[in-house]
């Protein structure tokens, strides 16, 4: 039984509100319906198996009134104040708990948590509470780097003052295990004098307690709100060890010297020095993660030239409009997507698309935001700003990807939620254990806090995302799109993939090649009428025909009448000329005699024929031909090289189809497949296995959805882009086996870290709890600062391992 919200527009009383909800109650398989006359909302309980909006749209217009269809927004929001992977599952579960909110997912990586959610149920201020009620806050936006620098600069400064005074703690505490006999003044040695050994210990402790303060205020936080954290264990562990440490001292200073053994302030300081270690570096190899972003986002200037009143002004970046003409001086970037109007130069568009060779603009030619102008001049008019602009949908796209968790992180997740409260089960069961076999109090609490201090959710936590962050990252500097972990997950178990034809196999642009004339018509004269008939229509073989009159200075004019057969050719009348131009099966459907033109040799090569009649006669037959990328093949074979089935999809005809294959190395060939069919044998391969397919045009859209993975080339249209599950900013098909490349090493890493950071856990916490102690004996015991070190290099190890992908380079094919 679902439960969902609607808003009626029209009602003006509670009479009208009564009326409506009699109107939806009578619907088959509605349980029931509540309309608040006040704010219009309609609140109706119902099965979705007997009934659907529709339903409840045609009873509310049949009453008389008005319904807007359900909205779900989606967004993302920054989190303050999460250390581990118990502090995001608790966000987590404060927001669901929200109703209105349909999904949320909280990335410890990117500290933000992405949610789609019924404006009409809930407002962002409703999930701002359910943060602020799990003992964390929204951070507002636009203040994240400035806010990342000085947050490092705090723990490190913070990191120092605990490693300063850490240093003595651990060598007066400590240096009879060095193996040497380190000199100790006698004002402070624990035999010529206890009290003051003691007293120098606690007084170096308090400064590092007070530096390590964010474990006890965050712990206590997330413990007293019924959702303990690793900050939970730190300071519980820690802070017993203190505690007990100053109550030591106390009774070495009512005389009891025996209490010198039972001082454990090198525990609670040094285990606090190195874990806010391991989070400052991981903190710092987080921000290395985002990196990506950071390099995108810095592409962007703060201003830019615009002529203005016929001068040149310089505004920012935000008061320029579509339709303005800004000045590009060399070495400047580029700051939005215009289209040149003067000038000529040499452009870097590396860091958006990843090629390297800079591209020629001149006038008419298209430039994006971002991209770096070389040694010309270039006068632009501007058709993007803002949001629209392709800088702008890029860091959009990868923020969003590194926001989506994937579904390999789902049991990371799940264990995270329950891992803090277990760990604490285990110190207390370990603890008493120990307690009750007869060992003394100093053993018994350092197993308790061991225990605590070695247990890392971090490490669980980060597992995922740091792997997620880093590989979409890297795959932005390549040109390699990844919308989010789900796409990354699926993407590495490619069995077959199916790449279009025109466009992403081929340059997509078609060239006359050929023309023959007939029916008394010299090559000249049957060329400008087929152009004339064509500058009708938008296919690409009628622009190659344009295009090649153009060329050779022909003169064409435009048809009185025009209209197009889809997927066949177009009739057209020019100068009182009823002319066809298309097949052979158009000229057959129209009564034209083809057989004076013999097309064997064309269609052969593969070429796309058009045949030409006028008045009912045949007057000539044109060949285009549409040539294959140059990196076509090298993609082909790199996909094969990854145990890839290759199959090419196409609605041109068998012939032209296998020629093109065979060139391009493809075996499997789908031809004559309509722009309809070919979601349809998409489907039909994915009975085979996980399917990622390759397009560019509007009409690969529905393919691209149907596929496992889609992936989009950038340079063809939106709506492809908008479908596909990754975007190849380059036409270069070698970005379809090189994000296959890319999706496998993240997948690698991630295994890797799930792996170690379970491991480490399943043996360290045994470890700790005095387990090997008891069977193999006491060369297990384990220290607390030694628990400590291995937590800190836990998480530390594991973002580290993820950000090896920043070095990835596909192996089978070079981008």
């Amino acid at each position: 039984m679902a439960e969902k919200t609607y808003r009626v527009t029209g009602m003006t009383c509670a009479a009208c509100s009564a009326h409506v909800e009699k109107a939806v109650s009578k619907i088959e398989g509605v349980n029931s319906c509540a309309v608040n006359p006040v704010t219009g909302i309609m609140t109706v309980r119902f099965d979705e198996s007997r009934a659907d909006f529709e339903d409840i749209k045609k009873a509310v217009e049949g009453a008389g009134y008005g319904i807007d269809a359900p909205r779900v927004k989606e967004t993302a929001v920054a989190i303050e104040g999460m250390t581990c992977a118990a502090c995001a599952a608790a966000v987590e579960r404060s927001i669901k708990r929200l109703r209105g909110v349909r999904e949320v997912s909280v990335n410890l990586a990117t500290n933000k948590a992405r949610l789609k959610y019924d404006p009409y149920e809930v407002k962002l201020s409703d999930i701002k509470s359910a943060v602020a009620n799990a003992g964390y806050s929204v951070k507002e936006t636009g203040r994240d780097d400035g806010e990342r620098a000085s947050g490092l600069a705090g723990m490190k400064a913070r990191l120092i003052t605990a490693a300063v005074f850490s240093a003595p703690i651990l060598y007066l505490a400590m240096s009879h295990m060095f193996g040497m006999a380190l000199p100790v003044p006698e004002a402070v040695s624990p035999h010529a004098n206890p009290l003051a050994f003691a007293l120098a210990q606690l007084v170096a402790a308090v400064p590092v307690m007070i530096a390590g303060g964010g474990f006890f205020r965050s712990g206590s936080k997330a413990l007293f709100r019924g959702a303990p954290n690793m900050d939970t264990l730190v300071a519980i562990g820690t802070g017993s060890a203190f505690l007990y440490s100053a109550y030591a001292a106390a009774r070495i200073a009512l005389g009891d010297a025996s209490f010198l053994r039972a001082l454990y302030f090198e525990s609670s300081a040094v285990v606090i020095t190195l874990v806010m270690t391991g989070k400052f570096l991981e903190a710092a190899s987080k921000g290395k993660a985002s990196e990506a972003i950071k390099r995108l986002l810095s592409l962007r200037p703060d201003t830019a030239a615009v002529i203005r009143d016929g001068r040149e002004t310089r505004v920012p970046l935000d008061e320029i409009a579509v339709g303005d003409t800004v000045v590009v001086r060399p070495g400047e970037s580029v700051p939005v997507d215009g289209r040149v109007a003067g000038g000529a130069s040499f452009v870097d568009e590396s860091m958006l698309t990843g090629e390297s060779a800079p591209v020629e603009k001149r006038e008419g030619s298209a430039v994006t935001g971002g991209s770096i102008n070389g040694e010309g001049l270039l006068s632009v008019i501007v058709t993007r700003t803002g949001e629209d602009t392709a800088l702008s949908k890029i860091i959009r796209l990868v923020e969003e990807a590194q926001g989506k968790k994937a579904p390999i992180a789902r049991l990371a997740d799940v264990v995270s939620g329950y891992f803090v409260p277990a760990v604490m089960g285990i110190a207390a069961a370990a603890a008493a254990a120990w307690a009750l076999s007869g060992r003394d109090f100093e053993f018994v609490l350092n197993i308790f806090v061991t225990v605590l201090v070695i247990a890392c959710p971090c490490a669980l936590g980060l597992a995922t995302p740091a792997a997620i962050m880093a590989g979409t990252g890297r795959g932005a500097e390549l040109g390699i799109l990844i919308k989010g972990g789900e796409a990354l997950e699926t993407l590495h178990k490619t069995k077959i993939a199916v790449l279009d034809k025109t466009g992403t196999l081929t340059e997509g642009k078609p060239v006359l090649t050929d023309a023959y004339a007939c029916g008394g018509f010299s090559r000249t004269e049957a060329l400008v009428l087929l152009a004339s008939a064509e500058s009708g229509s938008e296919h690409p073989a009628a622009k190659a025909v344009i295009n090649a009159a153009a060329k050779e200075g022909l003169t064409i004019g435009r048809p009185e009448e025009f209209r197009a057969a889809a997927g066949m050719g177009i009739e057209a009348r020019v100068d009182g000329k009823r002319v066809l131009a298309g097949s052979a099966a158009f000229m057959a459907e129209n009564g034209v005699d083809v057989s004076e033109a013999d097309p064997r040799g064309l269609a052969e090569r593969g070429k796309t024929l058009i045949y030409l009649a006028a008045d009912g006669k045949l007057a000539g037959l044109f060949a285009a031909a549409d040539a294959l990328k140059e990196t076509s093949a090298e993609a082909v074979s790199s996909l094969k090289a990854l145990g890839i089935t290759v199959y090419m999809i196409t609605g041109d005809n068998k012939s032209t189809a296998e020629t093109v294959a065979k060139e391009a190395g493809i075996e499997n060939v789908l031809a004559e497949v309509l722009p309809g069919g070919k979601a349809e044998k998409v489907n039909e391969l994915r009975r085979k296995g996980t399917v990622a397919m390759a397009g560019d045009g509007i009409n690969d859209a529905p393919a691209l959805a149907a596929a496992d993975v889609g992936i989009a080339i950038g340079t063809g249209a939106d709506v492809a882009a908008e479908t596909a599950d990754a975007v190849l900013m380059r036409g270069d098909p070698r970005g379809v086996p090189a994000a296959v490349e890319l999706s496998r090493a993240t997948m690698r890493i991630v295994r890797q870290n799930l792996f170690w950071a379970f491991i480490y856990n399943t043996i360290g916490i045994p470890l700790a709890a005095g387990v090997f102690y008891a069977v193999f004996g006491p060369q297990f015991a384990f220290n607390p600062v030694y628990a400590g070190a291995a937590m800190a290099l836990s998480s530390v190890s594991v973002v580290s391992n993820a950000l090896r992908l920043k070095r990835f380079k596909p192996k089978h094919t070079k981008i």
